[in-house]
């Protein structure tokens, strides 16, 4: 593990959860619990067996909750640091830039979404991020948002296939001559991006910013032979959620 070393990472966990009420009316989508176990333990659970030791959390909806649950379990024995959005939600892109100061300049940032449960391999994915300003993981799960990605896999676009909506730095692209793949809420960041950030605003969503910078940046797509990969946004996915996790050994 020692490409794993110096990771640090980032969860992102401010989000209002509104597909998830009436739970969240009461806690925080980080809370949320699958299998008796709160979404945000699990996913540091991960970082952790990954070799994080450093993590920022930001929190804004009832993130009272969140600091308390990690101060009463020591923080896992991790360096959890928090990215404070209580004043307004910044979404992902702008949630990591506020953060950029809690995070060291000479490591890579594996973001996690706090609501992804996944069999992910953490060290295939950082051993293909190196290098990279970028490393997006990807599937071919059926939606109609895709990201699109040259042969090299790097990305060069987006595409919405129900509305044919294209966006790129890449005015003359052709959709159907890009490789598409859907995001899946993962991805290592190198902090020599965040100076590309100072021209957004306080906020937008991450996405948007990879989209803006990929023309001049090297941002790269992942895909993993076998990933399964299960989003708990809502009410009606919890009982999978809790199958998904027996199955593959989420960790408490």
């Amino acid at each position: 593990m020692t490409h794993t070393a110096k990771l640090q990472a980032m969860v992102f966990a401010a989000g209002l959860g509104t597909r998830l009420k009436p739970l969240t009316d009461t806690m925080p989508k980080a809370m949320v619990p699958v299998g008796g176990v709160p979404l945000i333990r699990r996913v540091l659970a991960r970082l952790r067996e990954a070799g994080a030791g450093r993590v920022v959390v930001n929190v804004h909806h009832l993130a009272r909750q969140i600091v308390d649950y990690l101060a009463a379990n020591g923080n896992f024995g991790m360096d959890i640091r928090i990215s404070d959005e209580s004043g307004g939600l910044l979404d992902t892109g702008g949630g990591l830039k506020k953060a950029a100061p809690l995070f060291r300049t000479d490591a890579p940032i594996l973001i996690h979404n706090v609501d992804i449960l996944s069999n992910v391999d953490i060290d295939a994915l950082l051993a293909a991020a190196a290098g990279a300003d970028a490393t997006l993981l990807v599937s071919r799960r059926e939606t109609t948002r895709y990201l699109l990605f040259d042969d090299a896999m790097r990305l060069v676009g987006w595409t919405n296939t129900a509305t044919g909506q294209v966006r790129s730095p890449y005015p003359q692209l052709d959709p159907a001559r890009c490789a598409r793949y859907a995001f899946a809420g993962i991805h290592v960041f190198s902090p020599r991006l965040f100076a590309l950030m100072d021209a957004f605003p306080d906020k937008f969503g991450i996405i948007d910013f990879y989209l803006g910078a990929c023309a001049e940046a090297d941002i790269r797509g992942h895909v993993q032979p076998g990933l399964r990969l299960l989003d708990v946004g809502k009410l009606d996915t919890l009982a999978e959620a809790e199958r998904f996790a027996a199955e593959f050994g989420e960790r408490r």
